[in-house]
């Protein structure tokens, strides 16, 4: 749930804070007062694409701040929780937009990417435009419907994985078929290379040894020589190194009785001496290996010649001759054995058909009754939005034919009649603007009744109804509000006189700077607000009159209402509570 809202230099708001409460809150005012900047503040908290135009002229940045209550959403929990940014039941949302377009995002203090936002977002708010009712005629978004409504997700997810590996399957069969005109080719020439490859069997990391022991053969009489001469120096002359530590040694020795400080100079000539000794054996036993070879320094010489000529035939690097040996044998491998891997892909393939059919079965069956009941319901509700007689219909058709996808093979549609006697036809070629605009809300308020998200916003959903139509949406928006937090921006007070919480939008000016404020109505406030909405700029008696009397029955519980005006609704109204609001 939404517990406040923070805005600061965005748009045409300088400052404003907003703490809100379940139920229903409406937000009012005069048109251009500000009221979508709100929505579209927050859309930028969940992730929309953020402009420079959206800080306030004068401003170096825009900041957007909310919290929000998680211990009852237990996917965003878990999302944050995945994510290490669980804050003890509680999300902090927070955006900043620089003034020259950039911006930057955070969950509970932690920086993340805009995607973060929009993913963690879904969670939290579903927003209902008034503009929704233009995409309900497309096929895919009408499909869309149906399954949310049904809650087919873990059908469609495994369908989605079995069209995956279907995909994959064919594509290796395609590419094996498609390889068999050139098989035979291809196979040949193989055979040619791996027959001079496999006659001079180069070896992993032979090239860099060759080198080595090249570089030693080619260079062993002067490595001879120079150890001679220092095994000499170091330990065979007569006043060799080894013979002077010694003798140093000798006669420090004695000389340690008359003063002990030199015991320390004595230990260190003897560690050199010890190292000298160990140096001279290895230099020995080095010498003692090494050997004038031109036989084998010619034989080197010759095999490298013959890998880098090799490898240069096949222009690659002589240091990777045995990996593209290997390359060249599995190749051949998978060739000469594709018959067989067809056979396996073959079976493969039929095995995910099988089982595509049996998931496809089953989501068919699953779409028909969601079907029926969404057609039930959105047909009900068509009769109390002024629609008396009309019928609506979620067309399922089984297209065994289609070409496999991962929504399955049925063919979806809406169908309406819009007045009695007239026969079901697509939602797009019979409905009017009023129309749809009405069949629309109605399946967004079944929809949104359905939906785990805590906190639905719905934008001017309302526009094109009035009357007893209008008080039937407030109604129902209000029943919403027994079970969701539901925010509704609205002009009409049919609907307004519906919410627990009231809050009014208004822009004020000084004359140099506009800027928008929000304010918490008290009693006597939303009833000067609903006159607003009912009479206009003059408000008479019988006007505020007519307000309380809306404000007064919308509160009653159903039975207690006037027949007209009796419905599904929800709590009474918390407008009695208080909500700090600053601007």
């Amino acid at each position: 749930m939404l517990l406040s809202l923070h805005i600061r230099d965005f748009a045409i708001i300088d400052d404003l804070e907003v703490e809100l409460r379940p139920g229903m809150t409406a937000l009012t005012g005069e048109t251009g007062a500000g009221k979508s900047i709100l929505l579209d503040a927050l859309g930028l908290l969940l992730g929309d694409r953020a402009d420079a135009a959206s800080v306030r002229h004068g401003a170096e940045r825009a900041e957007i701040s909310a919290s929000f209550d998680t211990s009852g959403i237990t996917a965003a929990s878990d999302w944050l929780a995945e994510q290490a940014m669980t804050l003890d039941g509680e999300c902090q949302l927070r955006r900043v937009i620089a003034g020259e377009g950039r911006s930057r995002a955070y969950i509970n203090g932690s920086a993340v990417p805009v995607q973060s936002l929009r993913e963690l977002g879904e969670y939290l708010v579903d927003i209902h435009g008034q503009h929704e009712h233009q995409s309900l005629m497309k096929r895919d978004l009408q499909r869309q419907l149906l399954d949310n409504h049904g809650g087919h997700q873990p059908l469609l997810a495994q369908l989605a994985g079995l069209h995956s590996d279907w995909k994959q399957t064919r594509q290796a069969i395609e590419a094996i078929i498609g390889s068999d005109q050139d098989k035979t080719s291809r196979l040949e020439f193989l055979r040619f290379q791996l027959q001079e490859l496999d006659a001079l069997a180069p070896l992993a990391g032979e090239v860099e040894q060759l080198h080595e022991e090249h570089a030693r053969l080619s260079n062993a009489g002067e490595l001879l020589s120079t150890c001679g001469t220092h095994l000499e120096r170091l330990y065979d002359d007569d006043r060799s190194a080894q013979a002077l530590l010694s003798q140093a040694l000798a006669d420090l020795e004695p000389l340690t009785a008359i003063d002990a400080s030199l015991k320390e100079a004595g230990e260190l000539i003897n560690s050199a001496l010890i190292q000298l000794e160990e140096g001279v054996d290895q230099l020995r036993s080095y010498q003692d290996r090494l050997e004038l070879d031109p036989q084998r320094l010619q034989w080197v010489e010759e095999r490298l010649d013959a890998l880098h000529q090799v490898a240069r035939k096949h222009r690659i690097e002589a240091e990777t001759l045995h990996t593209f040996q290997t390359g060249l044998i599995d190749e051949l491998e998978q060739l000469e054995q594709a018959d067989q891997q067809l056979q396996k892909l073959e079976q493969q393939l039929q095995e995910l058909e099988n089982g595509y059919a049996k998931v496809v079965r089953k989501l068919h069956t699953r779409r028909v009754k969601t079907a029926a009941q969404l057609s039930q319901r959105v047909t009900e509700a068509m009769q109390t939005l002024g629609m008396q007689g009309g019928q609506f219909e979620v067309g399922v058709r089984d297209n065994p034919s289609a070409a496999l996808s991962a929504q399955g093979q049925d063919t979806i549609e809406f169908l309406v009649s819009a007045n009695p006697g007239q026969p079901l036809r697509p939602l797009a070629k019979v409905a009017s603007g009023g129309e749809l605009s009405r069949i629309s809300l109605a399946i967004q308020v079944i929809a949104a009744a359905d939906t785990r998200i805590p906190t639905l916003i719905f934008d001017e959903v309302d526009s094109g109804v009035g009357g007893a139509v209008a008080e039937t949406v407030g109604r129902q928006l209000q029943a919403l509000g027994a079970h969701h937090q539901v925010l509704c921006v609205t002009h009409l007070p049919q609907v307004a006189s519906h919410a627990h919480q009231h809050l009014q939008v208004a822009k004020v000016t000084d004359g140099q700077s506009t800027r928008t404020q929000i304010r918490a109505l008290t009693d006597a406030d939303r009833t000067q607000e609903i006159a607003r909405m009912l009479g206009g700029r003059k408000i008479t008696d019988s006007t505020l009159q007519h307000a309380q009397e809306m404000l007064t029955t919308a509160a009653r519980p159903q039975d207690e209402r006037p027949a007209a005006s009796r419905g599904k609704t929800a709590r009474s109204s918390n407008q009695g509570q208080k909500t700090r609001v600053t601007s």
